[in-house]
């Protein structure tokens, strides 16, 4: 269908830098991440059960005990479709390993890939990068939630958005480097009930270093003047991974 004179173009792609013989990385695929949190009666044998059915469905995930809550516990699942929260982990909690239990509509949280416009390879950070780090066994705490920015932020100019972003990146970075805190980062624009734009994940060997990178963070001029809303903060140990 040709374009009508006049109307913006529109470009779902996302970018990242640019390849050895010039041209710019660019791909318009992405992968999207849902959290579902319940509380059960026997959370430990639910776990169990559910992890027997996602394995057998083939069904990627990780499974969370609930630190917060005693009969609490998260399912993490992941795919570039969409649809595949619908089709093949929604029946988990109509008929499935947890039929009946008491979803916490608070702590459903979903996002999607993005990129930042620089990364060398696109493809890892769109499709791979995510799901690395919620696998890797050497991380047993996670650390999800949401947040959104003020609408200031949006009005300033590229570049001191960028300036702003780089302080918050160098953080990171830091973090991750230093074998601390490594996170997942993804957009949430129009799909987050509460109007978020932003999905947080942190994941670590240990929970203090993760607490210790929010606090850090709360000093930045992107945190401590732009954000208007951060949380609910869902805090769990990994009980299963299905890969």
């Amino acid at each position: 269908m040709a374009e009508q004179p006049g109307l913006p173009t529109i470009d779902l792609n996302e970018y990242g830098g640019r390849k050895p013989d010039g041209e710019r990385q660019s791909m318009n695929r992405r992968l999207f991440m849902q959290l579902l949190v319940a509380r059960v009666d026997k959370p430990t044998a639910a776990a169990d059960r559910a992890r027997a059915e996602l394995t057998e469905r083939k069904v990627p995930a990780v499974i969370y005990a609930d630190m917060m809550h005693p009969r609490g516990l998260g399912v993490l699942t992941w795919s570039e479709d969409p649809a595949h929260f619908v089709r093949n982990v929604r029946p988990l909690f109509e008929d499935g390993a947890l039929a009946g239990a008491e979803i916490v509509p608070e702590y459903g949280m979903v996002g999607r890939a993005y990129s930042n416009g620089y990364e060398p390879d696109l493809e890892h950070v769109l499709l791979r990068r995510s799901v690395d780090n919620v696998l890797n066994v050497a991380y047993p705490w996670h650390i999800w939630y949401p947040l959104r920015r003020t609408g200031a932020f949006a009005k300033l100019d590229e570049k001191e958005q960028g300036s702003i972003l780089r302080e918050h990146a160098v953080i990171g970075h830091a973090y991750g480097q230093s074998g601390h805190a490594h996170d997942v980062r993804l957009a949430c624009h129009g799909l987050d009930a509460e109007d978020n734009e932003f999905l947080i994940g942190l994941v670590g060997k240990e929970l203090h270093p993760l607490s210790h990178l929010v606090q850090t963070m709360r000093k930045t001029r992107q945190t401590s003047e732009f954000i208007a809303k951060m949380g609910p903060f869902f805090v769990g140990h990994v009980a299963h991974r299905i890969a």
